[in-house]
């Protein structure tokens, strides 16, 4: 499963088992038995690689975009988003279409979780979606010519991977809250955006 998407091919496996395992398409795929400490010794350094490969890309991200990305997330920093998200619902209610915005609200208390959630959605949103973490350990995510219908899908899905990417037992502190808001006639970016944070 992992060798059908590319964007899992890369990822550290450490394949516990004795038999030989067929040919896949896995550059970081490790067949080791032996004790828990052994195999999390051998795996550990695949996992370290893995995440600096990763902050490195965000890295390269935020410096082709001059700065407009977190590098710690991926996403766009709060001015950005800010600007951006002007920008978009001037257009949106000029041209007409959908737009509706989503909020992934974390436990202050665990800032991790933002973190990771804030990754997680750079990952996955659409190419045309775009969100920012913000200060109040939430995340804010725009969803261009969508309706509230296909928002709440939207965020559902992502919720979802939130919650099943978490390891160990499940941590309701850890998932996010979300909480969806479509634009109307009369909105501006800034009503829209206190809407969302009323109806949280």
């Amino acid at each position: 499963v992992l060798t059908e998407d590319a964007r899992f091919r890369n990822l550290p496996v450490a394949l516990t088992s004795d038999a030989l395992a067929p040919t896949y398409e896995l550059p970081n795929l490790e067949i080791i038995s032996g004790e828990p400490a052994q195999i999390a010794a051998n795996a550990l350094p695949l996992i370290r690689q893995h995440a600096f490969e990763a902050h490195l890309t965000r890295t390269l991200r935020s410096i082709d975009a001059e700065g407009l990305l977190d590098v710690r997330t991926g996403l766009l920093t709060p001015s950005a988003f800010n600007r951006d998200f002007a920008t978009t619902v001037y257009q949106t209610l000029s041209r007409g279409g959908g737009l509706s915005v989503a909020r992934f609200a974390f436990d202050p208390a665990t800032p991790r979780a933002q973190v990771d959630g804030a990754r997680i959605i750079s990952r996955l949103m659409r190419q045309m979606d775009f969100g920012a973490a913000q200060d109040d350990g939430s995340v804010i995510v725009a969803f261009a010519d969508t309706d509230l219908r296909n928002g709440h899908l939207i965020a559902r899905r992502l919720a979802s991977v939130m919650r099943h990417t978490r390891h160990g037992k499940r941590d309701s502190s850890s998932e996010p809250s979300v909480t969806v808001a479509t634009m109307m006639p009369s909105d501006s970016a800034k009503s829209l955006l206190a809407r969302l944070t009323d109806e949280a």
